[in-house]
């Protein structure tokens, strides 16, 4: 099931995010960064400041135990809705929840009012990009550079910039 995560979800959420992110258990799925970047992907402190602000959301979804195993954040900036650390537990990835999670995401940004959903993703993630391709995400052409010197969003390996992708929803 596929819900708004709330103040209550926060710890289950920076444990699922990170185990996907960062670590060994994140070489467990194909989406791991664990070769780029080293340290944490997110903090409880994060998260709860992403919940708690105005025009941001983060989906969860849950199994039939109740068990969180997938999560994206939503921000909404005027008519586009940026999508980020989009998240699927490694031992269930390749199995569609990334997929229903789009759609989820992007029901979301038309329902308010969006016209496109827009993402950061970091430059040589080739299979990860490709991916987004199939959903229907185009690069942008532009840039940004990753925040090299803020440990909250990992430790660096190698340089690193984000490319911006975008999808028309409406």
């Amino acid at each position: 099931m596929i819900s708004k995560a709330t103040l209550n979800d926060v710890t289950a959420l920076n444990a699922l995010i990170n185990s996907a992110y960062r670590g060994e258990s994140s070489k467990a799925g194909w989406t791991t960064e664990a070769d780029i970047l080293g340290g944490q992907r997110t903090d409880e402190e994060d998260l709860k400041s992403i919940i708690s602000k105005k025009d941001c959301t983060i989906l969860k979804y849950t199994n039939d135990a109740g068990k969180t195993i997938s999560c994206v954040r939503l921000e909404k900036h005027d008519n586009k809705m940026y999508l980020g650390m989009l998240t699927v537990s490694p031992v269930l990835q390749g199995g569609g929840i990334g997929k229903q999670m789009m759609t989820a995401s992007e029901k979301f940004a038309q329902e308010e009012n969006c016209i496109a959903v827009y993402m950061q993703v970091i430059k040589g993630r080739d299979e990860l990009i490709a991916w987004y391709e199939r959903q229907g995400y185009s690069d942008t052409g532009e840039r940004k550079p990753f925040p090299m010197s803020d440990p909250r969003f990992g430790i660096p390996r190698k340089e690193l910039e984000f490319i911006i992708m975008e999808k028309l929803i409406s």
